[in-house]
């Protein structure tokens, strides 16, 4: 139950299951925007970047909020034709982290607005462009604590080696999105 800002009456919460190509996403939200992505825990990676799977949803499709129509939109479109993600409406997020003034909220924010689809950024990168050289270490701590994964894209961060570093989904999911974003990108080039 996430507690609404007035103090209200908590959040009517749905939740929206979405077959992709890297198996069930589980989303929830409520009228006010997206609280949750839940990734699959991969541990093979389906075959091929180009996998048959059209993206669909599976369960609670009949009272989705518009904030969970938006989302469902947004990620078929990243999995089946990037090129219009840039062209669609980000859903309102709704999630207690995002609401708050922090460090987290502020690199999250610059993640989702400053690197784009087939970029990749470094922790370090990243804390620069959310206002503080130094925070790499805390600009990890903000991507383990995303609640929008994808769409805030965590997986575009990775260690300045050029090393993926962690995900919350696996390595491998990160290292598929990463795959997927640079064979459409040249596709699209």
């Amino acid at each position: 139950q996430v507690k609404s800002k007035q103090g209200g009456s908590p959040c009517k919460e749905k939740h929206v299951v979405l077959l992709s190509p890297v198996g069930k996403i589980e989303i929830s939200g409520c009228e006010a925007g997206v609280h949750e992505i839940k990734l699959p825990k991969m541990s093979v990676l389906p075959s091929g970047a180009e996998s048959s799977v059209a993206c669909e949803v599976c369960e609670g499709a009949e009272e989705m909020t518009e904030p969970l129509q938006q989302c469902t939109a947004w990620l078929r479109a990243y999995f089946c034709e990037p090129a219009t993600t840039g062209t669609l409406p980000v859903p309102a997020f709704h999630h207690p982290l995002l609401q708050r003034d922090s460090f987290t909220r502020q690199v999250l924010w610059t993640l989702l607005n400053d690197v784009k689809f087939g970029e990749a950024v470094s922790y370090k990168q990243l804390a620069d462009l959310a206002g503080n050289s130094r925070a790499a270490r805390a600009v990890g701590g903000a991507m383990r604590s995303n609640p929008i994964p994808i769409i805030i894209p965590c997986h575009r961060v990775i260690r300045s080696g050029g090393d993926t570093g962690n995900y919350g989904g696996g390595h491998l999911l990160k290292e598929w999105l990463l795959s997927h974003e640079k064979l459409q990108k040249e596709k699209l080039a």
